[in-house]
């Protein structure tokens, strides 16, 4: 190399420097004057200690181990060096740093973050001083001129927050930074960009005015950053951005040598399309377009190589084919050599940096068979063959489990308890013999339903219930409820009667509920002014959509002609054309609408006049429309008891997913302490964030189970006998009913995932509650034991220390607490309260 190594750029561990346009990752002691210097400069004045702020946004974290304890939050910031060539340079901060500047150095970048869509560049231009290096610090600031590409991860659903990997020309890669939006000041202050006015019609047109925010923290970055340097996206890999590419770069990165349909016009040509093969024929590749200039309009090299096809040269020539089968050798000799020389073990430091369709070529056996290329191609999309083997397997279970239960039900008298309890729960061995706890039973005789005899013998004369509220609720937990019944027995349930209270206390109240309905409703039923106010329309529009889809095989929705219009009552008749949509048509919507669909509307759009802070939010439908079919189309009922089981799930609904996300967190805790084997399978294939289960949770398995077992099962969630939180034992009752399958086959998330939602309607509803009541009972003996041995712990420990005052030998006993108290939460510990 050449020349000599200029002044080293701002990192508290890890610092920068630049030898001719190299740049290095090196632990360094600076002192806080050369903290942000810029790559590449010479100088060292005293003007160098302050820079020009021109973007920033918080709570951008760096990861430095797997737990979220050790998490960094800092600031990310793009920083301008003056000088006759501005150095433009890409820095995290640690607030850690900034909180040892004072107030005012924060107040600097909150104000940059607040002003980052209004102030320009050279408007009220911010100066900041370097901070203080602390040797633990991850902080960087790099040139922009040294870094060769980004990494970029936006959210999914395999992880909550995206995430961008800075890759330097060097080849080193700066620590990963995690943008937490859900924090950031940016995207949680409240927009400040002024309302236009908007048409009133339906349904609503999309917007085309205001301003285009980012959907994320690092999107919003990228588009800052594409005001200093070119970004480049690549073709060959959908997450990389190379910044400032060179033309070699853009050349490989830019034209992708073919492209998923022109292999599809290539394999629909010759012979392969019409001959005989192991992938199905839906899966094989469309027939040519014959749309005049089908090949013009693609960019690829291999498009552009193939010339336009008329319709009248349907058959290919030989002279064509020859030139495929070449193509095709071709190809393959190529495949197979890169796949020599990657595999060799010289090529491994490389293969990590290489394009995802590279390495695909690492490690491949043999020649790459047809069928390989052909999904890796695109051309068919092959499920994982793990994922048919789960499913097989989780069939033959589920027959030997059917088989099970046959045999179960001929055995004699004096055996049957026992082979119905082993048969009814399978294997299911959470207690090990680490802790000698006898196994619960569970009490749940799903055969014998509460029915109206028993109902009305809990009543006297008076309508006043002579049965304690924890007994009504433990039967219907133990037995459920008869269908009969229900439309009597859920407002108890739900908390809409008062059960203390007598039939006329019961009829006064209920009298005050519906006149407030009535309230409620005339605050947008047949006024105008109020139906037709933009945000209402949008409300209508999302309600409408959702109504018109859900729930549409039962018979109250399954009707689509409509009743006639009330032409006597001018309210009334306004209800009728337009209670959602303006008629009763598919305008605005997927399907016909009906009276009992106008109706389930109604109910969504006054409960977002109810509840005004949270409003209708998508999947409330599904939640609202059991209730409606069970009260018999009874708009008020349903509405009063739609009210009590979203004060039960309203956190599911936030905004900021923080229901959702407790919840997914306490069941991740409760596999760790319940099934420690499952529990690290599901950190290896980085499924620790159980987005299986969302829907699960979320709406109460209103999709995985057909319609007369999720009343069913509602009712027993309903009961709170055991836990409030009863549906998360549901859910990890479900996984393990299939965790030797889990185990065993699937290995990456994305199986699990698949495997998980296509479980729906297959779940067989008893024996999951079954279950579930075992691993509650379990879990509740195992936090007693653990807590009874640490008082145990504790009384001895306190004993010993009395009898030997000042003796070390005290110190064990009193270290072993903690770390079995440690094991289970407080948010596992609200798992053990039950309903009021």
């Amino acid at each position: 190399m050449h020349g000599s190594p200029t002044p080293p750029a701002f990192d508290g561990t890890l610092s920068t420097i630049s030898v001719d346009s190299m740049v290095e990752i090196k632990r360094s002691d600076l002192g806080s004057q050369d903290a942000l210097a810029a790559s590449g400069s010479s100088e060292g004045s005293s003007d160098d200690s302050k820079y020009r702020l021109i973007y920033s946004k918080s709570k951008v974290y760096v990861n430095p181990t797997a737990y979220a304890r050790d998490n960094i939050p800092g600031f990310v910031a793009l920083v301008k060096k003056e000088a006759a060539q501005p150095v433009y340079l890409l820095a995290w901060i640690p607030e850690s740093l900034l909180n040892e500047k004072g107030p005012t150095e924060w107040d600097k970048f909150v104000k940059v973050e607040e002003h980052a869509y209004t102030s320009d560049e050279d408007e009220d231009a911010v100066l900041i001083d370097l901070p203080v290096q602390r040797p633990e610090s991850y902080a960087f600031s790099v040139p922009l001129t040294s870094i060769y590409s980004l990494i970029v991860n936006p959210p999914s659903l395999s992880s909550w927050y995206g995430s961008i990997a800075i890759n330097l020309i060097s080849g080193s890669t700066l620590p990963t930074l995690h943008f937490h939006d859900d924090e950031s000041r940016s995207f949680t202050m409240p927009a400040k960009s002024p309302i236009e006015p908007r048409p009133m019609s339906y349904p609503p047109p999309p917007s085309e005015s205001g301003p285009k925010s980012s959907t994320w923290g690092g999107e919003d970055l990228l588009a800052k950053l594409k005001s200093y340097c070119h970004i480049l996206r690549s073709c060959l890999q959908s997450n990389l951005y190379l910044i400032d590419p060179s033309r070699e770069d853009i050349e490989t990165h830019s034209t992708p040598l073919f492209a998923d349909d022109a292999v599809d016009d290539i394999l629909a040509q010759s012979s392969y399309a019409n001959s005989h093969s192991p992938i199905p024929a839906h899966r094989r590749p469309r027939p040519l377009s014959t749309a005049s200039g089908s090949y013009s309009e693609r960019s690829s090299i291999l498009h552009k190589s193939l010339s336009p096809v008329s319709s009248s040269s349907a058959a290919a020539s030989p002279a064509r084919m020859a030139l495929l089968q070449s193509f095709s050798h071709i190809t393959r000799h190529a495949a197979h050599a890169a796949q020599q020389i990657l595999s060799h073990p010289l090529a491994k430091p490389i293969v990590p940096h290489l394009p995802d369709p590279v390495k695909s070529l690492v490690n491949a056996n043999g020649d790459l068979e047809w069928g390989s290329w052909v999904e890796k191609g695109g051309v068919g999309e092959f499920e994982s063959a793990r994922v048919y083997l789960a499913r097989w397997a989780r069939i033959v279970a589920e027959e030997g489990e059917r088989a099970r239960l046959r045999e179960a039900q001929a055995l004699p008298a004096g055996t049957s308890d026992l082979a119905e309890e082993d048969s009814s729960l399978g294997i299911f061995e959470l207690l090990q013999s680490a802790t000698n706890l006898p196994r619960p039973k569970s009490s749940r005789d799903p055969k014998h339903p509460l029915n109206e005899k028993t109902w009305r013998s809990w009543f006297d004369p008076e309508g006043t219930p002579k049965v304690r509220k924890e007994e009504m609720r433990r039967e219907i937990f133990r037995k459920g409820i008869e269908p009969s019944i229900r439309k009597e027995v859920w407002p108890f349930l739900l908390g809409v009667h008062d059960w203390t209270s007598d039939s006329a206390k019961r009829a006064q109240d209920w009298e005050g509920k519906r006149e407030k309905y009535r309230f409620l409703k005339d605050e947008w039923w047949g006024v105008p002014e109020v139906f037709e106010r933009p945000d209402v329309i949008e409300e209508r529009h999302r309600i409408d959509v959702d109504c018109r889809r859900t729930d549409r095989s039962q018979p109250l929705f399954a009707q689509t002609a409509p009743s006639a219009e009330d032409t006597e009552n001018e309210k009334g008749m306004h209800m009728r054309y337009s209670t959602i949509s303006p008629q009763l048509g598919d305008i605005g919507a997927q399907a016909p609408t009906n009276e009992h669909i106008e109706r389930l509307a109604s109910i969504l759009l006054t409960y977002n006049f109810y509840e005004k802070e949270l409003g209708y939010v998508q999947g409330m439908s599904d939640l609202c429309a059991p209730i409606y079919v069970v009260m018999g189309g009874d708009e008020e009922m349903t509405f009063w008891c739609f009210v009590q089981v979203m004060e039960r799930m309203k956190h599911n609904f936030l905004r900021d997913q923080s229901g959702m996300k407790k919840q997914l967190s306490t069941l991740q805790q409760l596999i760790s302490v319940m099934d420690p084997e499952l529990y690290r399978h599901f950190e290896k294939t980085d499924g620790l964030n159980l987005f299986f289960c969302f829907r699960w949770i979320l709406i109460s398995f209103k999709r995985e189970f057909p319609f007369d077992d999720v009343l069913r099962l509602w009712e027993v969630l309903w009961t709170d006998y055991y836990s409030t939180q009863f549906v998360l034992f549901v859910a990890l009752a479900v996984l393990e009913s299939h965790r030797d399958v889990i185990l065993r086959y699937l290995v990456e998330f994305d199986e699990i995932l698949k495997y998980c939602n296509e479980l729906s309607m297959s779940i067989e509803l008893d024996s999951t509650l079954a279950q579930a009541e075992v691993l509650f009972l379990s879990f509740s003996q195992l936090v007693a034991d653990i807590d009874r041995k640490e008082a145990e712990s504790a009384s001895s420990a306190k004993n010993l220390r009395q009898r030997r005052a000042g003796s070390v030998s005290a110190a064990p006993a009193d270290t072993s607490a903690p770390s079995k108290r440690a094991i289970i939460s407080d948010d596992l510990r609200e798992l053990l309260k039950a309903g009021q």
